[in-house]
Parts: structure tokens; sequence; C-alpha cells
């Protein structure tokens, strides 16, 4: 198991900034096998935006603001993408800026996690295994 691929992930699909797509590419230059690489990515990835939905879930907006420091303008820009588009925004979970805030904004919109985790799942394996495909 590529632990530090892992924890790359999941700390990139946090509110922190991270790289787990340059490190996936980097592993793969190795000669390592994509598939067990796309997987370790995306369940990271994953769990990292659960840990994100969890504190929108549980927290309240003044903690959001005060503590994480999201701001105003990117927790708008979820917001209105999650109203708008619904559940399948989820899917769209893995693009800078605006992925994390919208697993916030799915938490605080109390999003059935069952939802959550197939649209987030989908996007974020979809968007590691079109990088292991792109650079094979």
């Amino acid at each position: 198991m590529d632990w530090t691929l892992f924890f790359s992930a999941l700390i990139s699909s946090t509110l922190f900034p991270g790289g787990s797509e340059v490190l996936l590419l980097y592993r793969l230059h190795e000669g390592s096998h994509p598939l067990p690489l796309v997987l370790i990515a995306t369940v990271g990835n994953v769990l990292g935006s659960l840990i994100t939905y969890a504190m929108g879930r549980l927290g309240n907006e003044a903690v959001h603001r005060r503590w994480l420091r999201i701001g105003e303008r990117d927790v708008a820009r979820a917001e209105h993408g999650f109203e708008r588009y619904g559940q399948p925004a989820l899917l769209f979970a893995w693009l800078p800026v605006v992925g994390d805030p919208l697993c916030l904004v799915a938490g605080l919109l109390r999003s059935p996690l069952t939802w959550f985790l197939i649209l987030v799942t989908l996007g974020k394996l979809g968007r590691y295994a079109f990088l292991a495909w792109a650079v094979a």
C-alpha cells in the first residue's frame, strides 16, 4: 500500500492544499501499476471529502468561517452550484477551489450520505483514472 499517496490524496481533499495528482503521476512514471494507485488515491481523496462533509454536517456556519477560514465567495459559489444542479454537482467535488467548499456545503445542507459517497467517488475516480490513462 502506498501510504504516501493515500495521505497526500486525503489531505488534498480536505480544506488544506495538496498535490496528490502530481504524486500519482510520479508513481506511474516510476513504473507502478496504475490500478492500485488509482484506487489508493481515490479512497484517500474520498475519505478527505467525507471529513469535510462531516465538518459541514456537524459544525455551524460561524465555526466554518472563523476556524476553517473558508472564503465567503467560495462558499457562495459552492452553494449556488449545489442549489442550481442539486446532488449531481457533487460529481465535481474534485475541482480545485470549488470542490472542498462543495463538500462542506453538502454537509451543511444535509445531503444524503449515500448519494454524497456515490457521486463524490465517481467524480474522483474518474479524475484519477483519466490521469493514469493519459500518461499510459
